[in-house]
């Protein structure tokens, strides 16, 4: 009856849907990233470069983490479906995000020793009630089967809002933000590390989030997101 009262609304058309949220439409139009892709910053190509072939993004900007994944690219039905978990309650939408999220990442979570899911600033997660990295990274643990320390790494310091910001700008936003808890560091030395989060822009949250697990001793540090932005211009090298 409940069900018949109140249908489940597609969270990008609002249309009535069955299960996930999403309706066939809009799944359709949601673009999920699989190879070829950069080996490295998980960039699709437009075409197969061949194996081990770096975009020019990897080259040029090498990151702190060693390989970053994502499930989707960051259009218009990803937008909403980030939005809606982060802004606007929407928790259950972190089941089947986790899911694609752990399918992406299976090369990655196959060697992790434990997630770690990007810290929001104890003001921000107040304001939001609940962190959406940690919802996600809570998914991924149950269907892999590997660790999660939510609370191993702190953010330390409120930062602006990244969204506006140029890449400079975002970098230095973040800078000395985050830091592993002395009473958790004993949870990443010598392990290898995931990174969670939503979206991937810039790449400098996380960035900076890898430079703090490195220097808490992390043996390596790799990135999952949800969605990541994707410049099309950018190909191999």
């Amino acid at each position: 009856m409940l069900d018949i009262a109140l249908p489940t609304l597609c969270v990008a058309c609002r249309e009535p849907v069955d299960g996930e949220g999403v309706c066939a439409a809009c799944w359709a139009k949601l673009s999920f990233i699989a190879p070829p892709f950069c080996p490295r910053l998980g960039i699709p190509f437009v075409y197969d470069p061949g194996p081990e072939l770096l975009s020019m993004e990897a080259i040029a900007n090498p990151p702190a983490y060693q390989r970053a994944r994502a499930a989707v690219r960051y259009d218009d039905v990803a937008r909403t479906l980030v939005h809606a978990l982060k802004y606007q309650d929407r928790t259950d939408l972190a089941p089947a995000m986790g899911r694609w999220m752990a399918r992406a990442g299976k090369e990655l979570l196959s060697d992790a020793d434990v997630l770690v899911p990007v810290p929001l600033h104890w003001r921000r997660g107040w304001s939001r009630r609940y962190n959406q990295s940690g919802a996600l990274a809570r998914v991924i643990s149950r269907q892999s089967g590997v660790n999660l320390a939510s609370d191993a790494r702190r953010r330390v310091r409120s930062t602006e809002q990244q969204v506006g910001l140029s890449r400079a700008q975002r970098a230095t936003n973040v800078q000395g933000a985050f830091k592993v808890a002395p009473d958790r560091a004993a949870e990443v030395q010598g392990r290898r590390v995931i990174l969670v989060d939503d979206v991937l822009t810039s790449g400098a949250t996380v960035d900076a989030c890898a430079r703090a697990l490195l220097r808490a001793k992390a043996a390596q540090v790799d990135v999952l997101v949800f969605a990541r932005v994707v410049d099309s211009h950018k190909g191999p090298i």
